[in-house]
């Protein structure tokens, strides 16, 4: 049997035992080792797993991951989302679906603090969902906005799933968030531009709020919301300046949203601590999921399955265009069952040396890409993180009805990552000017 066959039937077997409801982490590791094993020898590949367990946690790179989850935590425990839909209301709320697209502005501040799509979700939700019940919204429109605002989380910086696919490929964590900010204003965009379209159609979804007073909109910025623009600008602009390793810009970051909270009187004793615990939860999740792909990429490696994927692909007399649009595609299908860090983490070893070496493309570019791919995985059917996250919150709105809601950002995000396949220069520029 030749190395890539068993390589192929690696990822079948990940794939069964994800269907057997296995740990996502368990499953890459175990199916890493026995796949070592029968290529190499059992005791080469307990050895890589030792060796790759302890480098993973030992890693100065991944320890950038606890700082930005726990400033993502400290912003969720403090009450920041509440000013934000509130300095974000101000502005739109007055419009027809204005509600929903402060929602989707609210969701873009909060998860350039958060960078976690889940926390981004049940925050806004918990603020949002009430004030457009209030206003006669639709639970299907209501509901959908919060779920797809969530996954801006996962594109603006920081991002966690950029910065686990920086440690992955060994790019640059600075370049990846520069390049997610554009594409991640744009896929904002054009969720707003989606609940217009919605809205135009059936006005009775979304009736129009109230319309604030300059006072109120001055009084919105004034009231704890320029205080989190200081610290995200000092935090991400000195990583973007060369001042900060991404480490040093994370560690700013939670000091500057734990002094803030504080001396404000936005941060219990209480809630440290569950910032703390949920910070300690996170990250090991995270780090053993990563040690965990790292294992399974040492495998699938040495099966060859990368390099053969390579060379038919480069055989295949097909335009690169035709390429990128079916591993897109193959990132929808995974996406609707596959939890969104643990898709980046089986893929990126199989799809990335296709990408970069023979299709040529820039692999900041492909890092951005995938994370508003799997942006869109967190609220496709049936399996949408996000979507399950909302019900969580609204509990008397069935699955069914968010869902529903939902399609119009689907194809606002498709239409995105159309855009930025056809000019890649969206996300490159940035980057490029900064460097």
């Amino acid at each position: 049997m030749g190395e890539p066959i068993i390589g192929i039937i690696g990822v079948l077997g990940f794939l069964v035992l994800l269907a057997l409801n296995m740990p996502i982490a368990y499953a890459m590791a175990i199916v890493g080792v026995i796949g070592f094993s029968i290529l190499v020898s059992p005791s080469a590949a307990f050895s890589m797993l030792a060796t790759e367990i302890y480098s993973n946690f030992a890693s100065y790179s991944l320890s950038v991951i606890p700082m930005f989850v726990w400033m993502g935590f400290l912003a969720y425990y403090s009450g920041i989302g509440t000013r934000l839909y509130r300095f974000a209301y101000n502005l739109v709320g007055h419009r027809p679906g204005g509600l929903a697209m402060a929602t989707e502005a609210a969701c873009a501040i909060f998860g350039a603090i958060c960078g976690s799509n889940t926390a981004t979700a049940a925050t806004m939700g918990a603020i949002a969902l009430p004030e457009m019940r209030k206003y006669k919204y639709d639970d299907s429109l209501s509901t959908a906005s919060v779920a797809a605002g969530g996954a801006l989380g996962i594109l603006i910086p920081p991002s966690v799933i950029l910065l686990v696919y920086g440690v992955s490929t060994e790019q640059s964590i600075g370049r990846l968030f520069i390049a997610g900010i554009v594409p991640g204003i744009l896929l904002m965009l054009l969720y707003m531009l989606a609940i217009r379209i919605v809205v135009s159609r059936k006005p009775a979804l979304a009736p129009a709020g109230t319309r604030a007073t300059l006072a109120e909109k001055l009084n919105s910025l004034r009231n704890g919301v320029w205080e989190v623009i200081v610290v995200f600008s000092i935090s991400l602009g000195g990583l973007f300046a060369g001042w900060f390793t991404p480490t040093e810009a994370g560690a700013v970051g939670c000091a500057g949203i734990l002094l803030v909270t504080i001396l404000k009187g936005q941060l219990t004793r209480e809630n440290l601590i569950k910032s703390l615990k949920d910070t300690t939860k996170t990250t090991a999740m995270i780090m053993f999921m990563v040690a965990s792909a790292m294992i399974f990429g040492r495998f699938i490696a040495i099966s060859r399955l990368p390099f053969e994927l390579a060379n038919w692909v480069s055989a295949l007399n097909i335009h690169p265009f035709l390429v990128m649009v079916f591993i897109i595609l193959v990132y929808l299908v995974l996406g609707c069952f596959i939890d969104a860090l643990a898709l980046i983490l089986l893929t990126v070893p199989i799809f990335y040396p296709v990408v970069v070496n023979v299709l040529g493309r820039d692999p900041i570019w492909f890092g951005v890409i995938i994370a508003l791919v799997v942006a869109t995985g967190v609220i496709t059917p049936p399996v949408g993180m996000n979507v399950f996250v909302v019900k969580g919150v609204a509990r008397d709105v069935s699955l069914e009805t968010i869902f529903k809601g939902v399609w119009p950002f689907l194809i606002a995000a498709l239409v995105c990552v159309l855009i930025l396949i056809a000019f890649p220069q969206i996300v490159t520029f940035l980057p490029e000017l900064l460097s």
